[in-house]
């Protein structure tokens, strides 16, 4: 093995998905399997080590140290999956340990009072930072761990978790073993520990219900000499330690990166000053890759820009541009001056103060807002019909599942169509539970909507179903649906809500061009999505093959 080929690559492989976290299971299995030191050869050998444990156990039983133990089973050669170091030898570790089984106390048998007994330790929620936490007071003695024992939990959530023991005896219950090595070092039977539980966890039982007694006595692994223990503990420990630093590093920069990006999105979507928002929105766009180094990131990128879209941010005006009140008045008669809202309108849900040209429009004048089957009863199921479409039938990769969806007769096809005909650009908004989220909806026709929906139909010389779409995909409006949607077991935004919504609406001709520009931003968000993925599967290719090397 290559030990110095792990650290030469450490900066390159960090980036990898869990990185640290994997670096630190794989410098166990290189310590436990001889190759993280140098094998000396002037080293006392480990079946030498051995034979002076197994002295000291006749010694401890004689004068009451530890019980007689019953014969382990031989290693069989399945037990074993590499060849060993020279100088190390197979032991089982209920050979070469004193073991302590917690046992449960009775409400009884202990006490909250300091002066009730010995300390009583219930498990990992007692495994502090800087030690033992003691809340309770055990008064009888029926399993003691002694300072410096190994505390392993064997039962619950925290399974594996360790602690060692820097009191002088407390009382452990059930859900904790306590483990001494004999005659040999504490702190290599500590990672040992470790990779039991790594083991367990790793085997066929994954989602193991706790760690037995026979599960640590029968645990086979590879005994070294005891001055190659020594030199394994301190460069675990050196590497140990360089993972701390690499993971504080890890966090500073993610925390200034994370401070530059929030500072920045508070200006962008708090900005007054119109000029100036549209500068730091120009310094936010050139950016983009500097403020999205995880997915969480680009998610929040794609609402800024959103938020950016809907307040006219992104695209330049045009004065001479018809405004869409004009356009609104041209093509709908009946829309009179006090239809317009205005940010100081008593009871209206405004955010901001529109552009130049721009107004605040309600959706009935500028959309038909369909209740497909106002009645909410579900028709009936049959085996071959016309599939039902709710939101539940909208896979992750943004199309119907018709295959899987309900499948309902021709005659409430029929019934359907006699109250709506589908165009190209409608698209879907849930009203109960899944509240507003657009989906835009495919061609062929063939198919009806659930009554958990509402169908959007925008009247397309006013307005561009994409430009709708955006919206609603905005925080803006999202906030909004939060605000109108009904009380009740599962969330609910009606029709007559709907058509009562504002819509921050811009001349036609702007309508395209925000739409135009976010689509091509989105681009580049699944662009920088694509490339962090490259980048984090380059980065596990690497550790990988590094890993594998060092384990070679």
């Amino acid at each position: 093995m290559n030990a110095e080929l792990l650290l030469s690559h450490f900066d390159r492989i960090a980036d990898a998905p869990d990185a640290v976290a994997r670096l630190r299971k794989f410098i166990l299995d290189l310590a436990v399997r001889g190759k993280l030191v140098k094998q000396d050869p002037t080293d006392t050998l480990a079946t030498e080590l051995l034979k002076e444990i197994r002295t000291e156990e006749i010694r401890l039983v004689k004068t009451g140290g530890i019980r007689k133990q019953a014969p382990k089973a031989p290693i069989k050669h399945d037990e074993t999956s590499f060849d060993l170091p020279t100088g190390w030898c197979w032991v089982r570790l209920g050979e070469i340990i004193r073991l302590v089984s917690g046992q449960h106390l009775q409400p009884h048998e202990y006490s909250d009072q300091k002066d009730g007994g010995i300390p009583y330790i219930t498990g990992p929620a007692d495994f502090g930072v800087d030690g033992l936490v003691i809340t309770r007071y055990a008064l009888v003695r029926k399993a003691v761990a002694e300072k410096g024992q190994i505390l392993l939990t064997v039962k619950g959530a925290g399974v594996g978790k360790t602690a060692t023991c820097d009191l002088k005896e407390v009382a452990i219950s059930r859900q904790l073993m306590a483990m001494t090595a004999i005659l040999w070092s504490q702190q290599f039977l500590l990672l040992v520990t470790h990779r039991l539980a790594e083991v367990l966890k790793d085997s066929a039982r994954s989602l193991i219900p706790g760690i037995s007694r026979e599960d640590v006595d029968g645990f086979v692994f590879p005994l070294p000499p005891l001055a190659e223990q020594h030199r394994i503990v301190a460069k675990v420990d050196e590497l140990m330690a360089l993972c701390d630093r690499l993971e504080a590093a890890q966090r500073k920069r993610e925390s200034r990166r994370d401070r530059l990006a929030a500072s920045t999105h508070h200006h962008l979507n708090n900005g007054a000053d119109a000029e100036a928002l549209r500068s730091r929105a120009q310094f936010f766009i050139s950016n983009l890759p500097r403020f999205s180094t995880r997915p969480d990131q680009i998610k929040q990128l794609r609402q800024t820009i959103l938020n950016l879209a809907v307040r006219g941010k992104l695209a330049e005006q045009n004065p001479k541009e018809e405004s869409i009140l004009a356009t609104v008045r041209s093509f709908v008669p009946s829309f009179m001056e006090h239809d317009q809202i205005t940010p100081n309108d008593s009871g209206a849900i405004v955010h901001h103060v529109l552009p130049t040209g721009w107004a605040w429009i309600k959706g009935k004048w500028i959309a038909d807002f369909v209740d497909p089957q106002p009645s909410h009863r579900t028709p009936p199921q049959i085996r071959d019909g016309v599939p039902y479409i709710g939101y539940a039938d909208i896979t992750e990769r943004g199309t119907i599942d018709f295959l899987n969806a309900r499948k309902v007769s021709d005659s409430v096809l029929e019934e359907h169509r006699q109250r709506y005909t589908l165009n190209v650009g409608d698209f879907i908004i849930g009203k109960i539970g899944t509240i507003g989220e657009p989906f835009l909806l495919p061609c062929p026709f063939e198919y009806t909507l659930s009554a958990n929906i509402i169908l959007v139909q925008p009247k397309g010389y006013l307005v561009l179903p994409k430009y709708l779409m955006l919206f609603l995909n905005s925080p803006i409006a999202k906030t909004t649906l939060v605000k109108l949607q009904t009380d009740s077991t599962h969330a609910v935004f009606g029709i007559k809500k709907a058509r009562e919504l504002l819509f921050p609406l811009p001349p036609l001709p702007e309508q395209h061009r925000i739409v135009a520009k976010v689509d091509e931003l989105m681009t580049l968000c699944d662009q920088l999505e694509a490339s962090l993925t490259t980048a984090q599967t380059e980065s596990s290719g690497l550790l990988e093959s590094v890993l594998h090397h060092a384990l070679a």
